[in-house]
């Protein structure tokens, strides 16, 4: 019995104590919507609509990240407007490092599949996004 209790508790530290594998970054490229913010002492804020979604492209190791709002017939509308940003990979973690003229930070990618990514900041927020579906109403 305690043989199979320590299995079960091995397979469950290894699961969630898993990495993300620098092979599966591209799936970072695509369009995703916020669903919900953690904030450090564990509250947390969830979005159910969004005006805008977050457009990541990402080739080799940089990319960039620019706001769009999402239209009814399933296109996007965009300005100029994008932030760059490096990946970093130091002690088998995985950041995403931005720079501009008015700031510099970093997050962690704490989480990353086809269908959700999460990043922790410096402050300890944690932002959970969700792969966004376009919506298509056309007459």
């Amino acid at each position: 019995m305690m043989k199979k209790i320590f299995i079960i508790c091995s397979i469950f530290l290894i699961s969630c104590n898993s990495k993300i594998d620098k092979k599966q970054l591209h799936l970072l490229n695509g369009y995703w919507e916020i669903k919900e913010v953690t904030f450090k002492d564990g509250a947390k804020k969830e979005y159910s609509v969004n005006s805008t979604v977050d457009y990541i492209k990402l080739d080799s190791l940089t990319g960039f990240r620019k706001k769009v709002d999402p239209k009814f017939n399933g296109t996007f509308e965009t300005s100029n407007d994008a932030e760059p940003f490096r990946i970093r990979i130091s002690n088998d973690s995985i950041y995403m490092s931005y720079n501009n003229d008015n700031n510099t930070w970093e997050e962690v990618l704490i989480k990353l599949s086809e269908e959700s990514f999460s990043v922790k900041n410096s402050q300890g927020l944690i932002y959970h996004y969700n792969r966004f579906e376009p919506i298509n109403i056309t007459p």
